[in-house]
């Protein structure tokens, strides 16, 4: 009787967790396409924080505005230039281009060299998206994914140059898993706010923007930004992948590029 009432336990067990297993896989199914969006939605939302065309929490018809005033381009990073249509295919449309599988495949991404290791992170893509903020026929902000490693997480977020090439217009992270008052700080919209307005790069595109690990920026200063206070390794995770993304293994060839391109039509 006993031996009965153990096979019918364990039988009742199992399909339960047949019946949940099941279900579970059902619904990561069902709601994978969803979740892709919800993702897609945050990312141009965030390209949109950061070309300073929505604040936070503000509601807004984010599709709409990112239709109407964003072009998405893609550029090699190596050698500045814009990738041809023909290429702009698969996962390297501006559709589907996601960084995290970009910069996972070995077919779309390179290992990153001694010098580079700055940033934190193992592979960086050989082609990367930027977004032209449109203005008439032509453009008044350009706005760079970057990302790199800070103390417990990798951080994604977005930065804005002038059409100058010089000033900052905007910065945000969307994504990080920083210890909240400390490192996730990096949220922190007065912070964030206080991008605003620095010379990332001086008249002749040499770099000089200098994100600080400690401390706050001297008065006056236009090319330093404030530490996170009690988050030092966080700040130095930040300056390492901003150095890396504007120097020459990240978007200097595109920049180097661009202000030929802006001098040969003066």
């Amino acid at each position: 009787m006993s031996n009965d009432s153990l096979k019918n336990i364990i039988g009742v067990a199992l399909g339960v967790c047949l019946v949940c297993s099941i279900l579970v896989s059902t619904a990561a199914v069902v709601l994978k396409p969803r979740q892709v969006a919800n993702e897609t939605l945050e990312k141009r939302k965030n390209v949109l924080i950061a070309g300073d065309l929505m604040k936070k929490g503000e509601k807004v018809d984010i599709e709409a505005i990112f239709s109407e005033k964003i072009q998405p381009v893609l550029i090699n990073l190596e050698t500045g230039q814009q990738l041809p249509k023909e290429k702009m295919t698969g996962n390297l449309s501006p559709k589907k281009f996601d960084v995290k599988k970009i910069s996972k495949d070995p077919d779309t991404s390179r290992r990153t060299r001694a010098e580079e290791v700055k940033a934190g992170i193992k592979r960086v893509p050989i082609d990367m998206i930027i977004y032209f903020l449109k203005d008439g026929d032509g453009y008044s902000k350009i706005i760079f994914p970057v990302y790199g490693s800070g103390l417990w997480s990798v951080l994604y977020g977005f930065l804005a140059l002038d059409k100058d090439l010089k000033t900052v217009r905007g910065f945000t992270i969307y994504e990080h898993g920083e210890t909240p008052g400390l490192g996730g700080e990096v949220e922190n919209p007065r912070w964030q706010a206080s991008w605003k307005g620095k010379i990332a790069f001086d008249d002749e595109g040499n770099y000089k923007l200098n994100v600080l690990t400690k401390g706050h920026a001297g008065p006056g200063s236009n090319d330093e930004i404030d530490a996170l206070s009690g988050a030092t390794l966080t700040s130095q995770g930040l300056k390492g992948l901003i150095d890396f993304w504007f120097g020459p293994a990240g978007y200097g060839p595109f920049l180097d590029t661009l202000r030929k391109q802006q001098g040969g039509r003066q």
